[in-house]
């Protein structure tokens, strides 16, 4: 197995662990962090598509810019998804990332619902490219 392979491996089987804690909290009420740990299992699989290709580094954490670098049109296809969970990095943790309030109140049921859905198909579509990529070699 390349080292590409072997840390892209990593980073995809660190991006499903993020999920199934935000699945974890979501189910205990803790949506905002739900929110969040859904952001990082999505940057952390966009990641692995990366180290998947060859990337030595990958530094950022937009997943929507993570993306467009990559230029894989089955990525590409979930830009919105991409967007919508970058807005997820910040407020979800820190309140001056809001108007008012406290993450805790600022996040409800169906943001993380919908965030763990549109991470799982990040998660999913990643491990179908870096699976590709390693039947190409």
């Amino acid at each position: 197995m390349r080292a590409s392979d072997h840390t892209s491996r990593r980073w995809l089987d660190t991006a499903r662990q993020d999920l199934d804690y935000a699945e974890f909290g979501a189910g205990g009420g803790y949506h905002a962090h739900a929110c969040f740990n859904a952001h990082q299992a999505a940057e952390k699989a966009v990641k692995a598509v990366h180290y998947a290709g060859g990337a030595r580094i990958v530094l950022g954490h937009s997943i929507r810019q993570l993306i467009e670098n990559l230029n894989i049109p089955s990525l590409a296809a979930l830009l919105p998804a991409a967007r919508e969970l970058d807005l997820y990095y910040v407020p979800t943790r820190y309140p001056n990332g809001l108007d008012d309030g406290t993450p805790r109140e600022a996040f409800s049921s169906d943001q993380s619902s919908r965030a763990l859905r549109l991470a799982d198909e990040i998660v999913t579509a990643a491990a179908r490219i870096i699976d590709e990529l390693a039947a190409d070699e």
